[in-house]
């Protein structure tokens, strides 16, 4: 018997959004584009590869960088409430195999936090994916206290994905290879991470869930390394943490697996982060649903773990048994 499956970062695009896709779909070979693009688009696609590769849920969200890489933040307002709103429809198409987290204007944070509270509360959205900086803002910035606090207060979790940096940093000059998803994304993303662990918002917003995809973007790895140094360096800018940093892996971060099929690295964030806090998820389409379905079901965990690593650990923390759809 195949064991439920729920999937929390699976891409799409939707009228609103597909002109900034282009963006990520220079990382693919030009022969493939038109099959990723297809993929992004076409729901009886998407809903095939969930068949074949026997997963229950997709958690749908607009394709990297969405409406975060419009200069324009009126025509960013206006296309995340488009883009929610088609989003939307796709879901009523499979209201039991698909659900969605809101794309965000945070040019516009107000605006954001009036989008994201329509989503939950009318759409049935299960929060949010934001794709790292808007503008070259981070979310540890104090512009984004209101919707920190908007977030606490609706109770749902803030899925950070990769996007390109601002400026891309002068160690990868020269080295385009390593600017996206081998490493530089990776890099980017947990520090977003840890720029709101140091600037206290963990302690200020206690109840905040985030969630990192890849395995948790390296930072169950670096769990000691954290806490062996923050124990001996001093900070004259942020504030002491109530806690070690490490302590705020366990209490405030969700990792799935996205993208990374390798058990030893499923081992390692099961052991840093407990078994509670591990999530199965694909990347469709940018990787392949059955292979990562086939390898969820043969690693070696014990049975209880694989039930809370396909499925349990979504259903408790994105309340699928509260949340109603529109």
């Amino acid at each position: 018997m195949t064991m439920k499956k729920i999937a929390l970062e699976e891409a799409i695009t939707t009228a609103a959004t597909v002109s900034y896709a282009e963006a990520t779909e220079t990382l693919v070979p030009e022969e493939d584009k038109p099959k990723l693009q297809d993929s992004l688009a076409n729901s009886d696609a998407r809903i095939a590869a969930m068949d074949k590769a026997g997963i229950d849920i997709f958690v749908l969200s607009q394709t990297s960088p969405s409406v975060q890489a419009e200069t324009n933040a009126e025509l960013a307002v206006q296309r995340a409430s488009q883009a929610n709103k088609e989003m939307l429809d796709e879901i009523k198409q499979h209201p039991t195999r698909c659900r969605g987290f809101a794309t965000l204007a945070m040019q516009n944070v107000q605006a954001a936090c009036d989008e994201l509270k329509r989503c939950v509360e009318e759409y049935g959205f299960l929060g949010a994916l934001i794709n790292g900086q808007t503008n070259g803002l981070y979310l540890d910035d104090e512009s984004y206290i209101p919707f920190w606090q908007c977030v606490s207060e609706l109770n749902v979790p803030v899925y950070i994905h990769p996007a390109d940096p601002k400026t891309q940093p002068a160690v990868m000059e020269g080295y385009e290879i390593m600017q996206g998803a081998i490493w530089g994304w990776g890099t980017d993303t947990s520090t977003h991470f840890l720029r709101l662990l140091f600037n206290g918002h963990f302690d200020r917003f206690p109840k905040l869930t985030i969630i990192l995809g890849h395995m948790g973007e390296m930072l169950p790895y670096f769990a000691y390394r954290l806490d062996s140094r923050y124990a001996v360096i001093q900070d004259p800018v942020r504030p002491r943490l109530s806690k070690n940093p490490s302590e705020y892996l366990r209490s405030n971060l969700l990792v799935t697996t996205s993208g990374v099929c390798q058990d030893s690295a499923l081992q390692c964030a099961i052991a840093e982060m407990g078994e509670d806090r591990v999530l199965f998820s694909v990347d469709y389409p940018y990787e392949d649903a059955s292979s990562a379905s086939s390898w969820i079901d043969k690693t070696p965990v014990t049975d209880a773990q694989r039930e809370k690593l396909c499925y349990k650990n979504a259903e408790q923390a994105l309340r699928l048994a509260l949340a109603t759809h529109a």
